[in-house]
């Protein structure tokens, strides 16, 4: 471990040097050492690399925006505290977010992100107050030329800020629900569509995303989702049955009314999804199924749900 210690520290040491060349090379290194080798990570970040990596950020060659990044994002495995407490870190990645010719660079920017929010709860209103960074998400993912990988790892990040609850008002306020609407219609690539409909369900735990949704025709495309002639996957499904019980329990009486409108429509998928998906995703569709039979007062399907269920009582007391 002590070899481990000083290699990082030369590295380190290096970093501030006035060669360029020898700067590349230790940054080089250092994103090879902390892939290969997850114990180095911390010892890396406890040589005092952090700061060094997010000044390299503002770099004007994307090729060393790229290495800087890229050891962020494997720093942030296991040294996150680092990470977050290195003064003007998120501005760093904000500024490569945005302005960087390096795809790379912005992956590894945004999956940083969401490694921090993922895993440090008190990281998530820190970062969703940062304006620049949730404005420069939601561009990547409406960049109908961006890679399906900065779109996808761009959808992580958004996810991890929409955690925090008081962060989904900021983003229906910049535009994300027509954005994320947009993507799921237009962009089929594998994993795109699971995850903006992840972050849209999220979003839709807010009072300020019912107009937002109702102007960007989100309730139809949820509808759409949960249409049987649809080839939705499974977790497309259990997203947008999220969505509706969100949209249910945080909108007021005209959107709830038009989410029983539509629950309505799809009721025998979001059965479905209630008999055969994940175990919160059962939880989550039998909660809507209870709320759109119940105010609507369906008693054919309820006698038909009978059948699909143990008893009605289990059906109507599962909760979650």
């Amino acid at each position: 471990m002590e070899d481990k210690r000083r290699t990082a520290r030369n590295l380190v040491a290096k970093l501030s040097s006035v060669s360029e060349r020898t700067r590349n090379e230790a940054l080089a290194e250092l994103r090879l050492i902390s892939r290969q080798d997850p114990e180095s990570r911390p010892v890396i970040a406890d040589a005092g690399a952090v700061p060094y990596l997010s000044e390299t950020l503002y770099s004007s060659s994307p090729a060393i925006q790229e290495n800087a990044a890229a050891t962020l994002l494997n720093l942030s495995i296991t040294s996150r505290d680092s990470l977050m407490s290195t003064r003007g870190l998120l501005d760093a990645l904000s500024h490569a977010l945005s302005n960087s010719a390096s795809q790379g660079a912005v992956q590894s920017c945004a999956a940083t992100l969401h490694s921090i929010l993922i895993a440090d709860e008190s990281s998530r209103p820190v970062i969703g107050s940062k304006r620049d960074i949730l404005y420069t998400l939601l561009s990547i993912i409406g960049d109908k030329h961006a890679p399906a990988r900065s779109i996808k790892d761009a959808l992580k990040a958004l996810f991890g800020i929409a955690l925090y609850q008081l962060n989904r008002a900021s983003l229906v306020g910049l535009g994300a629900v027509p954005a994320l609407v947009s993507l799921i219609v237009r962009d089929a690539r594998k994993g795109i569509v699971e995850d903006a409909t992840a972050v849209l369900a999220q979003i839709a735990g807010c009072e300020e995303s019912e107009e937002a949704m109702r102007k960007a025709g989100g309730l139809k495309v949820l509808g759409d989702l949960l249409d049987e002639k649809t080839a939705a996957s499974t977790r497309m499904r259990e997203n947008a049955v999220a969505a509706l019980l969100n949209l249910a329990r945080c909108g007021g009486e005209r959107g709830r009314k038009e989410v029983r409108e539509m629950g309505v429509k799809v009721m025998d998928v979001i059965t479905e999804v209630g008999e055969n998906g994940s175990p919160k995703g059962k939880a989550k569709a039998v909660e809507l199924l209870k709320f759109v039979v119940d105010g609507n007062e369906y008693e054919k399907q309820v006698r038909e749900l009978r059948f699909k269920f143990n008893s009605i009582n289990d059906f109507m007391d599962h909760s979650i």
